[in-house]
């Protein structure tokens, strides 16, 4: 295995998404099922948001009567870290842990959502290269 592979390798391809029309409850009722902290929020196949598990706990905290008034376009983060699925993964890794981010929106070379890398995915690209560079010992 390369020491550097590029972020594709490990990026979650075609990951749950959203609507930006979607309520607080929706968007929560979603992550969980799915089991997911992070939706790409899309219109028309383009990513234009990101909700994280952190913004939908904040968002519930509003009274009642606010809350069923907010939807994932009040609340998404509107300009998402994006990489090239061609970025190595180093790069990736490092720009994430600069930021405090967990995760970035991978696109191809046209610029088309790929998929999601998550704290999650550097953890297991983290394990697999650790493993591979053992047994190579």
């Amino acid at each position: 295995m390369q020491w550097n592979p590029p972020v594709e390798e490990f990026t979650t391809p075609d990951p749950i998404t959203a609507t930006e029309d979607l309520s607080i409850e929706q968007l929560r009722e979603l992550m969980q099922q799915h089991g997911v902290r992070h939706l790409p929020i899309v219109r028309g196949g383009k990513v234009v948001g990101l909700v994280s598990d952190r913004d939908v706990r904040v968002a519930q905290g509003l009274s009642a009567e606010h809350m069923i008034q907010v939807r994932a376009a009040d609340i998404m983060a509107t300009d998402p870290v994006a990489v090239s699925a061609a970025t190595p993964l180093d790069d990736v890794a490092y720009a994430m842990s600069e930021r405090k981010i967990g995760s970035v929106i991978v696109n191809d070379d046209n610029g088309d959502f790929r998929g999601i890398f998550t704290v999650t995915d550097a953890l297991n690209a983290l394990i697999e290269i650790s493993r591979a560079a053992r047994s190579n010992r």
